[in-house]
């Protein structure tokens, strides 16, 4: 899954966050920490990686990231105010300047007309600023959609800089 163009795209996230003096956090649900396990096997990762969330079910989102219960029963937690949510959770509770969040149906199952296999929501939280969100429906299985999701969130971060 971490394929040397991932890894590429991690070590210029991290070098780009680094001249900017940023910290990073990551929340995952979908893609259960690769996320962070991307900016980690960069060697000297540790002064730009806080630290990451993964919060694969709801109980874990609300008691890790504070994300209300309320919100992921009324929208679902794959959605955009569960995204933003993780996001600004995941830089309140840490270090992190920026913080990187996704939640989406990874599949095969579990998908719905609504929530399809390959929707995932992403949100970036930057301490001080308001929180971006958005959304993709990636095409292929499981370790398509996840691997698109690492992808994306990467150039997420990149941006926050």
């Amino acid at each position: 899954m971490l394929d040397p163009a991932t890894l590429a795209d991690a070590a210029t996230v991290l070098q780009v966050l680094r001249d900017a003096g940023l910290r990073a956090a990551t929340a995952e649900s979908c893609t259960g920490g690769l996320i962070a396990a991307a900016l980690t096997h960069v060697p000297g990762s540790s002064d730009v990686v806080d630290r990451g969330f993964v919060t694969y079910s709801n109980e874990a989102k609300a008691e890790m990231l504070g994300v209300p219960p309320g919100l992921i029963a009324e929208h679902g937690a794959v959605s955009q105010p569960v995204a933003a949510a993780m996001a600004e959770g995941a830089v309140a509770r840490s270090l992190a300047d920026v913080a990187v969040a996704v939640t989406g149906v990874a599949g095969p199952g579990g998908g719905s007309t609504e929530k399809p296999v390959g929707l995932v929501w992403f949100g970036l939280a930057r301490r001080g600023q308001p929180v971006r969100t958005e959304h993709r429906v990636f095409p292929g299985d499981r370790t398509a959609v996840r691997a698109a999701t690492v992808a994306l969130a990467l150039e997420l971060l990149r941006t926050a800089a």
